[in-house]
């Protein structure tokens, strides 16, 4: 601040009241000190000196939520430096400054260009410099002033957590606390009434109600039954103005639930039940049910039964099935109709769940008699024992007695029983049972390690009546014998590093375990030892560790698996059983080779034979691929060769084995391997068989007796039929024959012949000469003919 000049501040704000705007402009007066320097002495003589004060002013106000038409004049600003000359700009700077809040830089009036809400920002802070126009020079420091927005009731209050939901206990005393409900308002609590609440109740009544100033719901009526209604929807409001009128208002609903308290006791619907049962019953059979209503919920609901008294208590037992709160009556014992026909009891329905507060109310019990008549039945056979069990020794004798069950005819008639064993309980057909005593024997040597217990049934039938029978179960428990000598636990090979450290310093390279199929007995312990024949060997050593284990040591300081890859070093194995056994086993102990680290890189002796850079494995798939290669050359070659030789060998001079189509769809004129004439002017071809190439027959069969050679004068006609007959009978032929389609009609016949086959020996004047003219399919056809003809003429 300056020192000699002083400051004028004007200040000017605007209050709403009953919707009109009035603008009250505040004149604050600065203190006039003196324009000289006051001294005022301390004690200890020390001048002080006091600045005059350039801004006087208080805070400013608007009021929010003005929707006026021209910008509101929040305040003026005014400094005393100001002559009026226009050569003082005011500046304004802060939250909104030239956004919200505009300032005229001549006369200082700050105005608000928009709406201003309180519940966004209640305050905004602004900062005021007065500067020379033409300089910008400061004429004043920078002051700091705030614009606080001024509220009025916009905000309806709001229940922020509804709607609720709330349990209250049936039967309780009016007043009990429900819930709280609590709404929220927006506006200013510090002004005015606008956010003072007021709650009440519009839906919900007689049964509850809520307390004005807290929102707290309580219950309004007593002894509301659950039973009756267990449901409640509440309406609540909440209205601030303190509840004058003109005040905005909010709702919730409460949905109440009532739960359940004991307040019900259990009751039979009836007070006599009438049961009946048969005597040939089991105990645990089920003989009847009976319930007690409860209208309570949960474990309030919960109802326990129990015989009071009555006769057939020691018969009978009662339960609770869970599930359906039914009180279950079952057998306890046998009973007899030839000894008592009817049984009679008294159960009792009891809360075990009792709430104090309403034992005035009345006893939480109720009771109902039950009668059980007894039906009369024919009864099967009873065991004595519900099941048997039995030990024989492994491999005992066939006939070894097992044991005994034992059935009796309950009935008045007491007739006798018979035993048997069902064989699908006993397949293996071990044993067997006396029908007169029940007496069970083994019927060959049982094997513990095989079968160690066997379950078979007993049927027992009484003989006479209906034929009734029972079953009972049989467990037999095979007693072991040591009769398995011990083994290797695993039989995995021992690896050992060739010239490696793995052997030496520390020789120990494994250490074995046997097992044995007998029972191990608490103290039984297995021997180790080499066997005699490996005693004396220098590779090897082994030490009884004696808790049932060995361990393996190497004896010599390096292998070379080319001399030898793998040891067999045989082991003896001791238990201490009665018998004792013992068994030789043989550990594999494989040479490989490693690298300076004891890692094993191979334990095959190929690598060290085989070219390097060729596996095995490799060397096997290019075998394989050129076997393949070979056998599919042959069978190419083979093909080729079988397809350019005849099927039948004859004389290639026979020009007539051109005149070869007689139907056949073949290869034209062209085809000369479809058919063999040649054998029409062969005869002597019908002496034996021709040698044929389509087939490889695996026998020769010689002329059917009675068939004989063929002279060169035999008749065509009967030389075919020859030839069919013996294709007929041929087995290795195959289902076709290349020499029974001839254009023979037989001799005799009044139209002639059709065939070309005798045109050779026969004057033809023909002129096939046009078959020049049919292209190159039928070239050696016109040749044959045409120089025939040609050479007849000459």
């Amino acid at each position: 601040m300056w020192e000699g000049r002083g400051l004028w501040v004007w200040l000017l704000f605007l209050c709403a009241a009953l919707g009109g705007v009035s603008a009250v402009m505040q004149k604050a007066h600065r203190r006039h000190l003196s324009l000289h320097r006051h001294r005022e002495r301390g004690k200890e003589g020390q001048v002080l000196h006091r600045s005059k004060r350039g801004w006087v002013w208080n805070q400013f106000f608007v009021i929010e939520e003005y929707t006026g038409p021209d910008p509101v004049l929040v305040g003026r600003l005014h400094s005393d430096v100001d002559s009026g000359d226009g050569n003082i700009k005011y500046i304004l700077s802060g939250e909104g400054a030239g956004t919200i809040f505009v300032i005229d830089d001549k006369t200082g009036n700050i105005h608000a260009t928009k709406t201003l809400d309180r519940e966004e920002q209640a305050q905004y802070t602004l900062t005021a410099q007065a500067v020379a126009r033409d300089t910008n020079k400061p004429l004043e420091p920078p002051s700091e002033f705030i614009v606080k927005v001024q509220d009025i009731n916009d905000n309806p209050p709001e229940f922020l957590h509804g709607p609720y939901y709330a349990r209250v206990p049936e039967m309780s005393n009016v007043g009990t606390s429900v819930i709280t409900v609590t709404a929220s308002d927006a506006d200013d609590p510090t002004y005015g009434n606008s956010a003072r609440l007021v709650y009440s109740i519009l839906q919900g009544q007689p049964y509850f109600s809520v307390e004005p100033q807290t929102g707290v719901i309580r219950t309004a009526l007593p002894n509301m039954d659950r039973e009756a209604r267990q449901e409640y929807d509440v309406v609540i409001q909440a209205k601030d103005m303190g509840g004058h009128m003109g005040g905005l208002s909010g709702i919730t609903e409460v949905k109440i639930t009532l739960t359940d308290v004991n307040d019900n006791p259990p009751k039979f619907p009836q007070s006599v039940y009438n049961m009946a049962i048969s005597e040939d019953k089991v105990p645990g059979e089920e003989v009847g049910r009976l319930k007690a209503k409860d209208l309570d919920l949960g474990e309030n609901g919960l109802v326990e039964y129990r015989f009071v008294e009555g006769d057939g208590m020691g018969v009978l037992e009662i339960s609770k099935d869970s599930e359906t709160q039914e009180a279950v009556i079952k057998l306890k014992r046998t009973v007899d109709y030839e000894t008592k026909k009817t049984y009679t009891v008294k159960v009792e329905a009891s809360n075990p769940h009792v709430d104090s507060r309403f034992m005035a109310w009345g006893p939480y019990k109720d009771t109902a008699t039950v009668k059980v008549n007894v039906e009369d039945a024919d009864e099967p056979p009873v065991f004595m024992l519900p099941s048997y069990t039995f030990e024989v020794d492994e491999n005992a004798p066939s006939g070894t007695p097992v044991g005994r069950v034992h059935a009796m005819d309950t009935d008045t008639s007491n007739n006798p029983v018979r035993y048997m064993i069902p064989r699908y309980t006993d397949l293996g057909q071990f044993f067997t049972i006396t029908p007169e005593d029940g007496f069970i024997k083994t019927t060959q040597p049982l094997d513990r390690e095989n079968q160690a217990w066997h379950n078979i049934s007993v049927s027992a039938t009484e003989i006479g009546g209906h034929h009734q029978d029972a079953k009972v179960r049989v467990n037999i428990k095979v007693k072991d014998v040591n009769d398995n000598a011990p083994e290797f636990a695993t039989n995995n090979e021992v690896l050992v590093c060739e010239n490696g450290t793995q052997t030496y310093p520390h020789p120990l390279i494994e250490t074995v375990s046997a097992i044995d199929k007998d029972e191990m007995a608490h103290q039984q312990h297995f021997h180790f030892s080499l066997a005699p024949e490996a005693a004396k060997n220098h590779n090897f050593s082994l030490k009884d560790n004696r808790d049932s284990t060995a361990s393996v040591y190497v004896t010599r300081k390096g292998f070379n698996r080319m001399t030898q890859s793998i040891y067999m070093l045989p082991i003896e194995i001791n238990d201490n059983g009665s018998p004792p056994m013992s068994s030789t086993n043989t550990l594999t102990i494989r040479v490989c080779s490693c690298d300076s680290k004891d890692t094993i890189l191979s334990c095959n002796v190929e690598p060290f034979v085989l070219p390097a850079g060729l596996s095995t494995g490799a060397l096997i798939a290019i075998l394989a691929c050129i076997v393949i290669l070979l056998a599919i050359v042959v069978l190419f070659v083979a093909l080729r060769r079988q397809k350019k030789e005849p099927l039948i060998v004859f004389e290639e001079e026979d020009i007539r084995e051109n005149i070869i189509t007689y139907d056949d769809e073949g290869g034209g004129e062209e085809d000369t391997e479809a058919f063999d004439i040649a054998t029409l002017q062969n005869p002597d071809g019908a002496n034996g068989f021709l040698p044929r190439k389509d087939i490889k027959p695996e026998l020769q069969f010689p002329l059917r007796p009675g068939l004989r050679p063929v002279a060169n004068s035999v008749d065509v006609d009967d030389f075919i039929k020859t030839r069919i007959s013996d294709a007929d009978n041929d087995p290795t032929a195959p289902p076709y024959d290349s020499i029974q389609i001839y254009g023979y009609e037989g001799r005799g016949s009044i139209a002639g012949s059709l065939s070309s086959l005798e045109s050779v020996t026969t004057d033809s004047d023909l002129d096939y000469d046009y078959l020049q003219s049919w292209g190159p399919r039928f070239r050696k056809l016109a040749d044959l003919y045409g120089t025939k003809d040609a050479d007849d003429n000459s």
